[in-house]
């Protein structure tokens, strides 16, 4: 048995895209019955892109009848508006087809991260069992409980990490003898990759695109059969 976990947010899809979809919510809400939403929606971008406090700058500007609190669970909160790219999903497909086991393990809210999965249509290829989300489980990336529980639930079984962060994706999985795997920042990842670090958080694979996990996993797999034969 193969199993293949992934990380959510900017490996199977780009971050910033729920960033925006908030934003264009957010702005739709403070600007309901005039027509400038997308001059505030671009207002909140530039902030954002300036490294601003893009709420603080929105209540100074606006003077909106919100709080940032408020604004903030406008972001979290709201149904975002994704999609997985044409290669990711035909890589998940792939894996599928294949016969492997696909995980997730997400660090974050659990209605923001249950927004983005739906959203994404990820139950198609990951059972709703196999979903880690942490404030739910109540630990974060890299605790082991998050990853033990699937070789607790699939036991013998060569398993596979796919994540981006490298300060807490990949540490725990190499020590448990996974295959781990790095997306590489595509320019718009939020967080900045840093491989600065010791090699036990270092992944063991690179790769530019989710649809190079279906070649890796086939590899594996083929050398395990040629190897028993």
């Amino acid at each position: 048995m193969h199993v293949v976990v992934f990380d959510l947010d900017d490996t199977l899809y780009n971050e910033v895209d729920f960033l925006k979809s908030a934003f264009r919510e957010i702005a739709r809400i403070l600007t309901a019955g005039r027509d400038d939403a997308d001059f505030v929606y671009n207002e909140m971008l530039s902030s954002y892109s300036r490294g601003a406090n893009v709420f603080d700058e929105l209540i100074q500007h606006y003077k909106p009848a919100f709080s940032v609190e408020e604004l903030l669970q406008l972001y979290r909160n709201h149904k975002p508006l994704l999609s997985l790219d044409e290669c990711t999903r035909n890589a998940l497909c792939a894996l599928k087809d294949a016969g492997c086991v696909l995980g997730l393990i997400t660090d974050g809210r659990t209605v923001t991260q249950k927004h983005k999965i739906a959203s994404l249509k990820l139950h198609e290829f990951i059972d709703e069992s196999d979903i880690i989300i942490s404030e739910l489980v109540g630990t974060e990336k890299p605790n082991e409980k998050n990853y033990r529980y699937f070789s607790e639930k699939y036991g013998c079984a060569q398993y596979y990490y796919v994540g981006d962060n490298v300060k807490k994706d990949f540490i725990t999985p190499n020590l448990l003898g996974w295959i781990t795997i790095c997306v590489k920042d595509n320019g718009r990842f939020i967080h900045k990759q840093n491989f600065d670090l010791d090699k036990n958080y270092l992944p063991q694979y690179m790769i530019e695109h989710i649809g190079e996990v279906y070649s890796i996993v086939h590899t594996i797999k083929e050398k395990a059969v040629n190897k028993n034969e």
